[in-house]
């Protein structure tokens, strides 16, 4: 069975190793989020491709949730003793190696797709990762900053100021002019079934979704596609999708976002819709099915997965 998989970080890394434990020998592609990259220190900065990288190899920090385990800090140390701005922005010394190769094959002139597969060389994910298009796009917030309005870029919102300043807009530099990743259209073409991780609907699910031709790829598809809330009890089980989701109008609820999706039988996205069972929804013209929705372990979330297939092979 090929599967391909719309993902943004940490919650899309999580699914996927569900996805990976519920359909071994399957071919499984997930197609990034990249809307969250960002230059720093000269360095090429991919964070949702090197969360899932780093967490379906077993080398990510499961404490922070983020960046690789065992890592260690002199080089970002040095940085700030230097007072090398930006400061807020924690890059440990093992994470370093990996944006140094990726900035030094990207100056010689390989695709981010080519870089990111070189990358998955060396740490076998077990699933083809793909970076949503090869061109530069970066997300932008803007917000009201020392008196004045003002866009600063997504990770100084997301990281230095943990979404604590309202946000007015996101808007992703490059995305209007962005073509899909080749690799990326074709998972989704050949797909049996698409599936839609419980990442930020905004931010993550949402910046895939404007890369030109995906979201067609995706509606269009003779796959199934299913989806699952990262919204339980009303709010994010990662991540800050509660100051995102009002700043588009949408509702912070597994209603309010499967709404927001919609019924691919009326252009929307999706076919089935996974929600927590302690919740409720209403999705006109898609599935709904309540079960556990907590990743705790590989476990849970396969049995996440295997519903979510199970609805798929029912619609399909």
């Amino acid at each position: 069975m090929k599967i391909a998989v719309l993902a943004g970080g940490i919650g899309g890394a999580r699914f996927l190793r569900g996805v990976r434990a519920a359909c071994p020998g399957d071919d499984i592609t997930a197609v990034v989020n990249t809307g969250d990259d960002v230059t720093l220190h000269g360095l090429r900065i991919c964070p949702d491709l090197d969360s899932v990288m780093y967490t379906l190899a077993g080398v990510h920090d499961g404490e922070r949730g983020w960046g690789r385990k065992g890592e260690t800090w002199r080089i970002k140390e040095e940085l700030t003793v230097y007072g090398a701005e930006p400061t807020w922005f924690q890059l440990g010394d093992l994470d370093i190696a990996t944006h140094l190769v990726r900035t030094r094959m990207l100056d010689a002139g390989f695709s981010l797709s080519d870089v990111t597969a070189a990358l998955c060389e060396r740490w076998q994910p077990g699933v083809s990762l793909v970076p949503m298009s090869d061109d530069r796009c970066e997300t932008h917030v803007i917000v009201h900053l020392e008196g004045a309005r003002r866009a600063i870029h997504f990770q100084e919102w997301w990281v230095k100021h943990r979404a604590g300043l309202p946000a007015e807009a996101f808007v992703q530099v490059g995305l209007d002019e962005a073509a899909p990743a080749p690799a990326a259209l074709a998972a989704i073409s050949a797909a049996d079934v698409v599936l839609v991780a419980p990442s930020n609907p905004v931010v993550s699910i949402g910046t895939i979704l404007g890369v030109a031709g995906i979201r067609d790829a995706v509606v269009t598809a003779a796959a199934p596609v299913v989806g699952v809330s990262p919204i339980v009890a009303g709010a994010p089980v990662r991540g800050m999708a509660d100051a995102c989701l009002p700043v588009i109008g949408v509702d912070v609820s597994a209603e309010g976002v499967g709404r927001h999706y919609g019924a691919r039988s009326a252009g929307g996205l999706l076919d089935g819709w996974l929600i927590h069972d302690t919740d409720s929804a209403t999705v006109p013209g898609v599935d709904v099915r309540a079960i556990p929705l907590m990743m705790t372990d590989d476990d849970d979330a396969a049995a996440m997965v295997r519903v979510a297939l199970e609805i798929a092979d029912a619609l399909a």
